[in-house]
Protein backbone atom coordinates (compact mmCIF):
# COMPACT_ATOMS: atom_id res chain seq x y z
CA UNK A 1 0.00 0.00 0.00
CA UNK A 2 1.33 3.45 -0.85
CA UNK A 3 1.66 5.92 2.00
CA UNK A 4 2.34 9.61 2.26
CA UNK A 5 4.42 10.69 5.28
CA UNK A 6 3.73 14.05 6.82
CA UNK A 7 6.42 16.69 6.82
CA UNK A 8 6.79 16.24 10.56
CA UNK A 9 7.39 12.51 10.23
CA UNK A 10 9.74 13.14 7.35
CA UNK A 11 11.74 15.56 9.47
CA UNK A 12 12.08 12.89 12.14
CA UNK A 13 13.34 10.41 9.58
CA UNK A 14 15.77 12.94 8.18
CA UNK A 15 17.17 13.42 11.63
CA UNK A 16 18.30 9.80 11.81
CA UNK A 17 22.00 9.31 11.27
CA UNK A 18 23.63 6.60 9.23
CA UNK A 19 22.61 4.58 6.20
CA UNK A 20 20.84 1.28 5.64
CA UNK A 21 22.71 -1.58 7.21
CA UNK A 22 21.03 -4.32 5.19
CA UNK A 23 23.33 -5.20 2.30
CA UNK A 24 21.86 -4.93 -1.17
CA UNK A 25 23.63 -6.95 -3.85
CA UNK A 26 25.18 -5.17 -6.78
CA UNK A 27 23.44 -5.43 -10.16
CA UNK A 28 24.04 -8.84 -11.62
CA UNK A 29 24.66 -9.79 -15.24
CA UNK A 30 21.71 -8.74 -17.39
CA UNK A 31 20.50 -6.24 -14.78
CA UNK A 32 20.29 -2.63 -15.94
CA UNK A 33 18.25 0.13 -14.36
CA UNK A 34 17.56 3.79 -15.02
CA UNK A 35 16.55 6.51 -12.60
CA UNK A 36 14.69 9.33 -14.34
CA UNK A 37 12.54 12.32 -13.45
CA UNK A 38 9.05 11.75 -14.87
CA UNK A 39 6.95 14.51 -13.31
CA UNK A 40 7.79 18.01 -12.10
CA UNK A 41 6.19 19.29 -8.89
CA UNK A 42 7.83 22.70 -8.72
CA UNK A 43 11.20 24.34 -8.99
CA UNK A 44 14.46 22.50 -8.75
CA UNK A 45 14.58 18.80 -8.05
CA UNK A 46 11.06 18.35 -6.60
CA UNK A 47 9.06 15.78 -8.46
CA UNK A 48 8.40 12.13 -9.16
CA UNK A 49 11.25 9.82 -10.12
CA UNK A 50 10.95 6.43 -11.75
CA UNK A 51 13.20 3.39 -11.55
CA UNK A 52 12.90 1.16 -14.60
CA UNK A 53 14.47 -2.24 -15.08
CA UNK A 54 15.99 -1.81 -18.51
CA UNK A 55 17.79 -5.14 -18.49
CA UNK A 56 16.93 -8.72 -19.31
CA UNK A 57 16.91 -10.15 -15.77
CA UNK A 58 14.70 -9.38 -12.78
CA UNK A 59 16.16 -7.20 -10.05
CA UNK A 60 15.30 -8.92 -6.82
CA UNK A 61 16.32 -6.05 -4.56
CA UNK A 62 17.18 -2.46 -5.40
CA UNK A 63 18.78 0.44 -3.58
CA UNK A 64 18.99 3.99 -4.89
CA UNK A 65 21.53 6.41 -3.45
CA UNK A 66 22.07 10.02 -4.38
CA UNK A 67 23.29 13.35 -3.06
CA UNK A 68 21.45 16.62 -3.07
CA UNK A 69 23.34 19.85 -3.80
CA UNK A 70 24.52 21.76 -0.73
CA UNK A 71 21.88 24.03 0.71
CA UNK A 72 18.92 21.89 -0.36
CA UNK A 73 16.67 20.15 2.10
CA UNK A 74 14.43 17.15 1.64
CA UNK A 75 10.86 17.60 2.86
CA UNK A 76 8.19 14.95 2.51
CA UNK A 77 8.40 11.91 0.27
CA UNK A 78 6.25 8.96 -0.76
CA UNK A 79 6.50 5.33 -1.78
CA UNK A 80 9.92 4.47 -0.39
CA UNK A 81 11.85 4.00 2.82
CA UNK A 82 14.47 6.70 3.38
CA UNK A 83 17.59 6.98 5.47
CA UNK A 84 19.72 10.08 5.34
CA UNK A 85 23.14 11.24 6.36
CA UNK A 86 23.70 14.88 5.59
CA UNK A 87 22.82 15.40 1.94
CA UNK A 88 23.19 11.69 1.14
CA UNK A 89 19.91 9.81 0.82
CA UNK A 90 19.09 6.15 0.28
CA UNK A 91 15.85 4.52 -0.88
CA UNK A 92 15.19 0.79 -1.00
CA UNK A 93 12.42 -1.53 -2.13
CA UNK A 94 11.42 -2.61 1.35
CA UNK A 95 7.93 -1.27 0.77
CA UNK A 96 7.50 -3.31 -2.39
CA UNK A 97 6.88 -7.02 -2.58
CA UNK A 98 8.57 -9.10 -5.21
CA UNK A 99 11.27 -8.30 -7.70
CA UNK A 100 11.42 -5.68 -10.43
CA UNK A 101 10.88 -7.59 -13.68
CA UNK A 102 12.46 -6.54 -17.00
CA UNK A 103 10.60 -3.50 -18.28
CA UNK A 104 8.84 -2.93 -14.96
CA UNK A 105 8.98 0.42 -13.18
CA UNK A 106 8.42 1.79 -9.70
CA UNK A 107 8.10 5.45 -8.78
CA UNK A 108 8.64 7.63 -5.73
CA UNK A 109 8.82 11.38 -5.19
CA UNK A 110 10.20 14.16 -3.04
CA UNK A 111 9.24 17.59 -1.83
CA UNK A 112 11.66 20.05 -0.29
CA UNK A 113 13.49 23.32 -0.66
CA UNK A 114 16.31 24.45 -2.89
CA UNK A 115 17.38 24.09 -6.48
CA UNK A 116 19.46 21.74 -8.50
CA UNK A 117 18.92 18.01 -8.90
CA UNK A 118 19.98 14.71 -7.38
CA UNK A 119 23.67 14.04 -8.00
CA UNK A 120 25.97 10.98 -7.93
CA UNK A 121 23.05 8.62 -8.52
CA UNK A 122 23.69 4.92 -8.00
CA UNK A 123 21.40 1.88 -8.28
CA UNK A 124 22.87 -1.09 -6.40
CA UNK A 125 26.24 0.56 -6.64
CA UNK A 126 26.11 1.05 -10.43
CA UNK A 127 25.81 4.49 -11.98
CA UNK A 128 22.26 5.27 -13.09
CA UNK A 129 21.05 7.65 -15.73
CA UNK A 130 18.69 10.55 -15.19
CA UNK A 131 18.19 12.58 -12.07
CA UNK A 132 20.27 15.47 -13.38
CA UNK A 133 17.66 17.54 -15.22
CA UNK A 134 15.96 19.99 -12.87
CA UNK A 135 12.98 20.33 -15.19
CA UNK A 136 11.08 17.64 -17.13
CA UNK A 137 11.37 17.36 -20.86
CA UNK A 138 8.49 17.27 -23.33
CA UNK A 139 5.84 14.91 -21.90
CA UNK A 140 5.07 11.50 -23.27
CA UNK A 141 2.29 10.79 -25.75
CA UNK A 142 -1.12 10.11 -24.15
CA UNK A 143 -1.97 6.44 -24.44
CA UNK A 144 -5.18 4.50 -25.07
CA UNK A 145 -7.17 7.43 -26.43
CA UNK A 146 -10.70 6.10 -26.70
CA UNK A 147 -14.35 6.99 -27.05
CA UNK A 148 -15.95 6.41 -23.66
CA UNK A 149 -19.48 7.52 -24.45
CA UNK A 150 -21.79 8.96 -27.10
CA UNK A 151 -25.23 10.52 -27.22
CA UNK A 152 -27.23 12.01 -30.07
CA UNK A 153 -25.34 15.28 -29.60
CA UNK A 154 -22.08 14.50 -27.79
CA UNK A 155 -18.89 12.42 -27.93
CA UNK A 156 -16.82 11.78 -24.78
CA UNK A 157 -13.15 10.87 -24.96
CA UNK A 158 -10.80 9.44 -22.36
CA UNK A 159 -7.07 8.64 -22.34
CA UNK A 160 -4.27 7.50 -20.07
CA UNK A 161 -2.18 10.13 -18.31
CA UNK A 162 1.12 11.00 -19.97
CA UNK A 163 4.30 11.28 -17.91
CA UNK A 164 5.40 14.85 -17.36
CA UNK A 165 2.14 16.38 -18.56
CA UNK A 166 0.53 19.44 -17.01
CA UNK A 167 -2.37 19.41 -19.47
CA UNK A 168 -3.74 18.02 -22.72
CA UNK A 169 -4.76 19.48 -26.07
CA UNK A 170 -7.41 17.74 -28.15
CA UNK A 171 -7.37 18.24 -31.90
CA UNK A 172 -9.87 17.56 -34.68
CA UNK A 173 -7.69 17.34 -37.76
CA UNK A 174 -5.31 20.29 -37.45
CA UNK A 175 -7.75 22.39 -35.42
CA UNK A 176 -7.35 22.65 -31.64
CA UNK A 177 -10.76 21.93 -30.12
CA UNK A 178 -10.11 22.08 -26.38
CA UNK A 179 -7.44 22.19 -23.67
CA UNK A 180 -7.95 20.31 -20.40
CA UNK A 181 -5.93 19.33 -17.36
CA UNK A 182 -7.69 16.00 -16.79
CA UNK A 183 -7.77 12.85 -18.88
CA UNK A 184 -11.21 13.18 -20.42
CA UNK A 185 -13.36 15.66 -22.30
CA UNK A 186 -16.80 15.86 -23.89
CA UNK A 187 -17.71 17.58 -27.14
CA UNK A 188 -21.35 18.66 -27.08
CA UNK A 189 -23.70 20.31 -29.53
CA UNK A 190 -22.92 17.87 -32.36
CA UNK A 191 -25.51 16.77 -34.91
CA UNK A 192 -27.00 13.30 -34.61
CA UNK A 193 -25.21 10.51 -36.47
CA UNK A 194 -22.06 12.58 -37.00
CA UNK A 195 -18.53 11.21 -36.92
CA UNK A 196 -15.56 13.16 -35.59
CA UNK A 197 -11.91 12.09 -35.46
CA UNK A 198 -9.67 13.35 -32.66
CA UNK A 199 -6.05 13.17 -31.53
CA UNK A 200 -4.66 14.13 -28.11
CA UNK A 201 -1.31 15.70 -27.24
CA UNK A 202 0.18 16.31 -23.79
CA UNK A 203 2.00 19.53 -22.93
CA UNK A 204 4.04 21.14 -20.17
CA UNK A 205 6.26 24.18 -19.79
CA UNK A 206 8.86 22.68 -22.12
CA UNK A 207 6.58 21.86 -25.04
CA UNK A 208 3.99 19.56 -26.54
CA UNK A 209 4.21 15.83 -27.17
CA UNK A 210 3.54 14.11 -30.43
CA UNK A 211 -0.14 13.47 -31.00
CA UNK A 212 -1.82 10.20 -30.17
CA UNK A 213 -3.20 7.77 -32.67
CA UNK A 214 -6.52 9.13 -34.02
CA UNK A 215 -9.81 7.89 -32.65
CA UNK A 216 -13.21 8.31 -34.30
CA UNK A 217 -16.53 8.62 -32.52
CA UNK A 218 -20.04 8.84 -33.97
CA UNK A 219 -23.02 10.38 -32.25
CA UNK A 220 -26.13 8.27 -31.95
CA UNK A 221 -29.37 8.92 -33.81
CA UNK A 222 -28.39 7.34 -37.12
CA UNK A 223 -31.29 6.07 -39.17
CA UNK A 224 -31.55 2.36 -39.98
CA UNK A 225 -28.41 1.20 -38.24
CA UNK A 226 -29.08 -2.28 -39.65
CA UNK A 227 -28.07 -0.98 -43.09
CA UNK A 228 -24.33 -1.09 -43.89
CA UNK A 229 -22.28 2.03 -43.23
CA UNK A 230 -21.82 2.31 -47.01
CA UNK A 231 -24.34 0.54 -49.23
CA UNK A 232 -25.43 0.04 -52.81
CA UNK A 233 -29.01 0.76 -53.90
CA UNK A 234 -30.53 -0.48 -57.15
CA UNK A 235 -33.96 -0.08 -58.76
CA UNK A 236 -35.86 -3.18 -59.88
CA UNK A 237 -38.28 -2.76 -62.79
CA UNK A 238 -41.91 -3.65 -62.30
CA UNK A 239 -42.45 -3.21 -66.04
CA UNK A 240 -41.04 -4.37 -69.35
CA UNK A 241 -38.45 -2.40 -71.34
CA UNK A 242 -35.33 -3.31 -73.36
CA UNK A 243 -33.44 -4.20 -70.16
CA UNK A 244 -33.44 -7.72 -68.72
CA UNK A 245 -36.62 -8.82 -66.97
CA UNK A 246 -35.97 -10.77 -63.78
CA UNK A 247 -37.79 -11.95 -60.73
CA UNK A 248 -37.10 -10.00 -57.59
CA UNK A 249 -35.33 -12.99 -56.03
CA UNK A 250 -32.85 -12.94 -58.93
CA UNK A 251 -31.42 -9.55 -57.88
CA UNK A 252 -27.62 -9.95 -57.61
CA UNK A 253 -26.28 -10.22 -54.10
CA UNK A 254 -24.15 -7.07 -54.38
CA UNK A 255 -27.21 -4.87 -53.84
CA UNK A 256 -28.00 -3.96 -50.24
CA UNK A 257 -31.16 -1.92 -50.82
CA UNK A 258 -33.65 -2.74 -53.59
CA UNK A 259 -36.17 -0.09 -54.65
CA UNK A 260 -39.15 -1.58 -56.48
CA UNK A 261 -40.23 0.80 -59.26
CA UNK A 262 -42.99 1.93 -59.12
CA UNK A 263 -46.17 2.40 -57.13
CA UNK A 264 -48.83 4.14 -59.19
CA UNK A 265 -51.40 6.86 -58.53
CA UNK A 266 -55.07 6.03 -58.04
CA UNK A 267 -58.17 8.11 -58.56
CA UNK A 268 -58.03 9.05 -54.87
CA UNK A 269 -55.79 12.14 -54.42
CA UNK A 270 -52.47 11.14 -52.85
CA UNK A 271 -53.24 7.43 -52.66
CA UNK A 272 -51.05 4.86 -54.45
CA UNK A 273 -51.43 1.23 -55.44
CA UNK A 274 -49.07 -1.60 -56.31
CA UNK A 275 -49.14 -5.03 -57.93
CA UNK A 276 -47.00 -7.01 -60.33
CA UNK A 277 -47.31 -5.38 -63.73
CA UNK A 278 -49.32 -7.64 -66.11
CA UNK A 279 -46.77 -7.23 -68.89
CA UNK A 280 -43.92 -8.23 -66.58
CA UNK A 281 -45.93 -11.15 -65.27
CA UNK A 282 -46.36 -12.44 -68.80
CA UNK A 283 -42.69 -11.87 -69.69
CA UNK A 284 -41.63 -13.91 -66.66
CA UNK A 285 -43.99 -16.77 -67.45
CA UNK A 286 -46.73 -15.86 -65.03
CA UNK A 287 -45.08 -14.00 -62.16
CA UNK A 288 -47.81 -13.51 -59.54
CA UNK A 289 -48.25 -11.18 -56.60
CA UNK A 290 -47.88 -14.17 -54.29
CA UNK A 291 -44.55 -15.09 -55.89
CA UNK A 292 -43.40 -11.49 -55.65
CA UNK A 293 -44.25 -11.42 -51.94
CA UNK A 294 -42.31 -14.64 -51.44
CA UNK A 295 -39.36 -13.07 -53.24
CA UNK A 296 -39.47 -10.05 -50.93
CA UNK A 297 -39.18 -12.48 -48.03
CA UNK A 298 -36.30 -14.24 -49.78
CA UNK A 299 -34.32 -11.03 -50.25
CA UNK A 300 -34.89 -10.01 -46.66
CA UNK A 301 -33.70 -13.43 -45.50
CA UNK A 302 -30.43 -12.60 -47.28
CA UNK A 303 -30.07 -9.44 -45.21
CA UNK A 304 -31.36 -7.09 -47.93
CA UNK A 305 -33.85 -4.26 -47.56
CA UNK A 306 -36.71 -3.86 -50.06
CA UNK A 307 -38.61 -0.59 -50.42
CA UNK A 308 -41.42 0.72 -52.63
CA UNK A 309 -40.53 3.56 -54.98
CA UNK A 310 -43.27 6.08 -55.74
CA UNK A 311 -43.25 8.13 -58.93
CA UNK A 312 -40.76 7.79 -61.74
CA UNK A 313 -40.61 9.76 -64.95
CA UNK A 314 -44.24 8.99 -65.83
CA UNK A 315 -45.54 9.06 -62.26
CA UNK A 316 -48.39 11.43 -61.45
CA UNK A 317 -48.72 11.01 -57.69
CA UNK A 318 -49.70 14.34 -56.13
CA UNK A 319 -49.73 15.20 -52.44
CA UNK A 320 -50.86 18.79 -52.17
CA UNK A 321 -53.00 19.06 -49.05
CA UNK A 322 -53.61 17.40 -45.70
CA UNK A 323 -56.22 15.01 -47.07
CA UNK A 324 -53.97 13.71 -49.84
CA UNK A 325 -51.07 13.48 -47.36
CA UNK A 326 -53.20 11.21 -45.18
CA UNK A 327 -54.22 9.15 -48.24
CA UNK A 328 -50.60 8.75 -49.27
CA UNK A 329 -49.47 7.62 -45.80
CA UNK A 330 -52.36 5.22 -45.34
CA UNK A 331 -52.02 3.62 -48.79
CA UNK A 332 -48.24 3.19 -48.52
CA UNK A 333 -48.64 1.71 -45.05
CA UNK A 334 -51.21 -0.76 -46.38
CA UNK A 335 -48.94 -1.83 -49.26
CA UNK A 336 -45.96 -2.21 -46.91
CA UNK A 337 -47.99 -4.47 -44.67
CA UNK A 338 -49.27 -6.60 -47.56
CA UNK A 339 -45.97 -7.05 -49.42
CA UNK A 340 -43.40 -6.77 -46.64
CA UNK A 341 -41.67 -3.60 -47.84
CA UNK A 342 -39.21 -1.91 -45.45
CA UNK A 343 -39.88 1.64 -46.53
CA UNK A 344 -40.64 4.09 -49.30
CA UNK A 345 -38.65 5.93 -51.96
CA UNK A 346 -39.82 9.33 -53.22
CA UNK A 347 -39.05 9.63 -56.93
CA UNK A 348 -41.52 12.29 -58.03
CA UNK A 349 -39.98 13.78 -61.15
CA UNK A 350 -42.96 16.01 -61.93
CA UNK A 351 -42.84 18.17 -58.84
CA UNK A 352 -43.83 17.83 -55.19
CA UNK A 353 -45.13 19.92 -52.34
CA UNK A 354 -42.53 19.69 -49.55
CA UNK A 355 -44.94 20.74 -46.81
CA UNK A 356 -47.57 18.08 -47.41
CA UNK A 357 -45.16 15.35 -48.49
CA UNK A 358 -43.30 15.91 -45.22
CA UNK A 359 -46.62 15.64 -43.42
CA UNK A 360 -47.35 12.36 -45.21
CA UNK A 361 -43.94 10.89 -44.44
CA UNK A 362 -44.10 11.86 -40.78
CA UNK A 363 -47.50 10.26 -40.52
CA UNK A 364 -46.12 7.09 -42.11
CA UNK A 365 -43.16 7.14 -39.75
CA UNK A 366 -45.52 7.44 -36.81
CA UNK A 367 -47.42 4.37 -37.98
CA UNK A 368 -44.38 2.21 -38.86
CA UNK A 369 -41.80 3.33 -36.33
CA UNK A 370 -38.07 4.01 -36.46
CA UNK A 371 -37.38 1.02 -38.73
CA UNK A 372 -39.00 2.88 -41.66
CA UNK A 373 -36.56 3.52 -44.50
CA UNK A 374 -37.18 6.79 -46.34
CA UNK A 375 -35.14 7.51 -49.46
CA UNK A 376 -35.37 10.12 -52.18
CA UNK A 377 -34.22 10.10 -55.80
CA UNK A 378 -34.35 13.70 -57.03
CA UNK A 379 -33.11 14.84 -60.40
CA UNK A 380 -29.89 16.86 -60.42
CA UNK A 381 -31.70 20.17 -60.88
CA UNK A 382 -33.86 19.44 -57.82
CA UNK A 383 -30.84 19.57 -55.50
CA UNK A 384 -29.15 22.70 -56.85
CA UNK A 385 -30.53 24.94 -54.11
CA UNK A 386 -31.97 24.56 -50.62
CA UNK A 387 -34.86 26.66 -51.89
CA UNK A 388 -35.93 23.91 -54.28
CA UNK A 389 -38.86 21.76 -53.23
CA UNK A 390 -36.90 18.49 -53.10
CA UNK A 391 -34.04 19.96 -51.08
CA UNK A 392 -36.54 21.67 -48.77
CA UNK A 393 -38.30 18.34 -48.20
CA UNK A 394 -35.02 16.58 -47.42
CA UNK A 395 -34.04 19.19 -44.86
CA UNK A 396 -37.47 19.27 -43.26
CA UNK A 397 -37.44 15.50 -42.61
CA UNK A 398 -33.72 15.26 -41.89
CA UNK A 399 -34.39 13.62 -38.53
CA UNK A 400 -36.20 10.66 -40.17
CA UNK A 401 -34.57 10.63 -43.63
CA UNK A 402 -32.35 7.67 -44.55
CA UNK A 403 -30.63 8.79 -47.74
CA UNK A 404 -30.93 10.98 -50.83
CA UNK A 405 -29.44 9.39 -53.95
CA UNK A 406 -29.55 12.14 -56.56
CA UNK A 407 -29.74 11.19 -60.24
CA UNK A 408 -26.49 12.58 -61.64
CA UNK A 409 -27.57 11.90 -65.22
CA UNK A 410 -30.00 13.07 -67.89
CA UNK A 411 -29.05 16.65 -67.11
CA UNK A 412 -26.99 19.33 -68.80
CA UNK A 413 -24.16 21.31 -67.26
CA UNK A 414 -24.65 22.42 -63.65
CA UNK A 415 -22.94 24.64 -61.10
CA UNK A 416 -21.17 22.84 -58.27
CA UNK A 417 -20.81 23.87 -54.65
CA UNK A 418 -17.95 26.21 -55.55
CA UNK A 419 -20.40 28.22 -57.73
CA UNK A 420 -17.46 29.12 -59.95
CA UNK A 421 -17.94 26.90 -62.97
CA UNK A 422 -20.52 24.82 -64.78
CA UNK A 423 -19.62 21.15 -64.80
CA UNK A 424 -20.66 18.84 -67.62
CA UNK A 425 -22.31 15.55 -66.76
CA UNK A 426 -20.54 12.26 -67.27
CA UNK A 427 -17.32 12.72 -65.27
CA UNK A 428 -15.95 12.73 -61.74
CA UNK A 429 -16.07 16.53 -61.45
CA UNK A 430 -19.81 16.62 -62.10
CA UNK A 431 -20.53 13.95 -59.49
CA UNK A 432 -18.34 15.40 -56.75
CA UNK A 433 -19.08 19.09 -57.31
CA UNK A 434 -22.84 18.54 -57.25
CA UNK A 435 -22.79 16.07 -54.35
CA UNK A 436 -20.85 18.72 -52.45
CA UNK A 437 -23.88 21.04 -52.63
CA UNK A 438 -25.88 18.65 -50.46
CA UNK A 439 -22.99 17.93 -48.11
CA UNK A 440 -22.28 21.61 -47.49
CA UNK A 441 -25.88 22.73 -47.18
CA UNK A 442 -27.42 20.78 -44.37
CA UNK A 443 -27.60 17.06 -45.10
CA UNK A 444 -25.42 14.71 -43.10
CA UNK A 445 -22.90 12.74 -45.16
CA UNK A 446 -24.62 9.49 -44.14
CA UNK A 447 -27.76 10.85 -45.85
CA UNK A 448 -26.07 11.46 -49.21
CA UNK A 449 -25.38 8.95 -51.99
CA UNK A 450 -24.48 9.30 -55.66
CA UNK A 451 -26.83 7.97 -58.34
CA UNK A 452 -25.56 6.90 -61.76
CA UNK A 453 -26.81 4.84 -64.72
CA UNK A 454 -25.83 1.19 -64.83
CA UNK A 455 -24.50 1.45 -68.37
CA UNK A 456 -25.61 1.76 -71.98
CA UNK A 457 -29.37 2.03 -72.40
CA UNK A 458 -30.01 3.06 -68.81
CA UNK A 459 -30.01 6.82 -69.44
CA UNK A 460 -29.85 9.36 -72.22
CA UNK A 461 -26.79 11.11 -70.80
CA UNK A 462 -24.38 11.04 -67.88
CA UNK A 463 -23.31 7.41 -68.25
CA UNK A 464 -19.88 6.81 -66.72
CA UNK A 465 -17.69 3.76 -66.22
CA UNK A 466 -18.18 2.19 -62.77
CA UNK A 467 -14.55 3.06 -62.02
CA UNK A 468 -15.49 6.74 -62.28
CA UNK A 469 -18.15 6.18 -59.61
CA UNK A 470 -15.45 4.68 -57.39
CA UNK A 471 -13.17 7.65 -58.04
CA UNK A 472 -15.96 10.04 -57.07
CA UNK A 473 -16.57 8.12 -53.84
CA UNK A 474 -12.83 8.18 -53.07
CA UNK A 475 -12.69 11.92 -53.70
CA UNK A 476 -15.63 12.57 -51.37
CA UNK A 477 -14.61 10.13 -48.64
CA UNK A 478 -10.82 10.37 -48.74
CA UNK A 479 -9.85 13.33 -50.91
CA UNK A 480 -8.14 11.04 -53.43
CA UNK A 481 -8.78 10.29 -57.12
CA UNK A 482 -10.45 13.68 -57.60
CA UNK A 483 -10.60 15.52 -60.89
CA UNK A 484 -9.91 19.23 -61.15
CA UNK A 485 -12.64 19.92 -58.58
CA UNK A 486 -11.71 19.17 -54.98
CA UNK A 487 -14.34 19.38 -52.22
CA UNK A 488 -13.56 21.73 -49.32
CA UNK A 489 -13.26 18.77 -46.94
CA UNK A 490 -13.65 15.00 -46.90
CA UNK A 491 -16.83 13.14 -45.98
CA UNK A 492 -15.89 9.64 -44.78
CA UNK A 493 -19.52 8.92 -43.85
CA UNK A 494 -20.76 9.34 -47.45
CA UNK A 495 -23.48 6.70 -47.60
CA UNK A 496 -22.85 5.02 -50.93
CA UNK A 497 -24.17 4.75 -54.46
CA UNK A 498 -27.37 4.09 -56.37
CA UNK A 499 -27.89 2.88 -59.90
CA UNK A 500 -30.70 2.93 -62.39
CA UNK A 501 -31.14 0.11 -62.62
CA UNK A 502 -30.57 -3.46 -61.51
CA UNK A 503 -32.21 -4.67 -64.72
CA UNK A 504 -29.93 -2.55 -66.89
CA UNK A 505 -26.91 -3.66 -64.86
CA UNK A 506 -27.81 -7.32 -65.47
CA UNK A 507 -28.31 -6.56 -69.15
CA UNK A 508 -24.80 -5.04 -69.23
CA UNK A 509 -23.08 -7.91 -67.44
CA UNK A 510 -23.41 -6.71 -63.81
CA UNK A 511 -20.37 -4.47 -64.22
CA UNK A 512 -21.75 -1.68 -62.03
CA UNK A 513 -22.56 -3.80 -58.99
CA UNK A 514 -19.45 -5.96 -59.28
CA UNK A 515 -17.22 -2.88 -59.42
CA UNK A 516 -18.89 -0.44 -57.04
CA UNK A 517 -20.18 -2.75 -54.29
CA UNK A 518 -16.78 -4.16 -53.25
CA UNK A 519 -15.28 -0.67 -53.41
CA UNK A 520 -17.87 0.61 -50.95
CA UNK A 521 -16.52 -1.89 -48.44
CA UNK A 522 -13.10 -0.20 -48.61
CA UNK A 523 -14.34 3.28 -47.73
CA UNK A 524 -13.53 4.66 -44.27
Amino acid sequence: MRRRLSTVLAALVLGLAGTITTATPALAAGETATFTKTSDWGSGWEGKYTITNAGTASISSWRVEFDLPPGTTLGSYWDALLTSSGNHHTFTNREYNGSLAPGASVSFGFLGNGSGAPQNCRINGASCTGGTDPQPGVPGVPGNVRVTGTTASAITLGWNAASGATGYRVYEGTALRTTVTGTSTTFSGLPACTSRTYTVAAYNSVGESARSAPVTGTTTGCQQTDLPRHFLTGYWHNFVNPATELRLSAVPNEYDLVAVAFAEATSTPGAVTFGVDPGLSTALGGYTNAQFKADVTTLKSRGKKVILSVGGEAGRVSVGDSASAANFANSVRSIMTEYGFDGVDIDLENGLNPTYMAQALRSLRGAVGSSLIITMAPQTIDMQSTGGSYFALALSIKDILTVVHTQFYNSGSMLGCDQSAAYSQGNVNFITALTCIQLENGLRPDQVAVGLPAGPGAAGGGIVAPSVVNNALDCLARGTNCGSFRPPRTYPEIRGAMTWSINWDVANGNGFARTVAPHLDTLP
